[in-house]
């Protein structure tokens, strides 16, 4: 996965400011927020989408839940509320293939989105 923007920012050949890391996943700021907190939290798998998963990795996707639960209490959003999006495929808007989820907070988010 040379050519993947989220394995050169796993492998720290480009920067990200960092929220949360671990062994399983990354959490970093968006560089182009869409809400006043805007976190992209990708593992460190590279995996292409929803659909290329195989059920092993499903640990990884409960991983990821586990820690946006963590993220949202450490950035104060975790009250108010927040929205987790993933996008899968070019028509539901993924634009990096490698499966991330974006956390989305500090403001009223209006439904539907857009």
């Amino acid at each position: 996965m040379e050519e993947c923007i989220f394995c050169k920012i796993i492998n720290g050949d480009i920067p990200s400011k960092k929220v949360y890391e671990d062994d399983v996943v990354l959490c970093f700021e968006d560089i182009n927020p869409a809400a006043p907190v805007h976190v992209l939290v990708i593992p460190k798998k590279h995996i292409k989408n929803l659909n290329e998963m195989s059920n092993e990795d499903s640990n990884i996707i409960a991983h990821i839940f586990s820690v946006s639960r963590d993220i949202a209490k450490k950035l104060d959003i975790d009250d108010n509320g927040y929205r987790i999006v993933m996008n899968c495929g070019e028509d539901g808007g993924q634009e990096v293939e490698h499966i991330h989820f974006h956390m989305l907070g500090g403001r009223n988010l209006s439904w539907p989105p857009g």
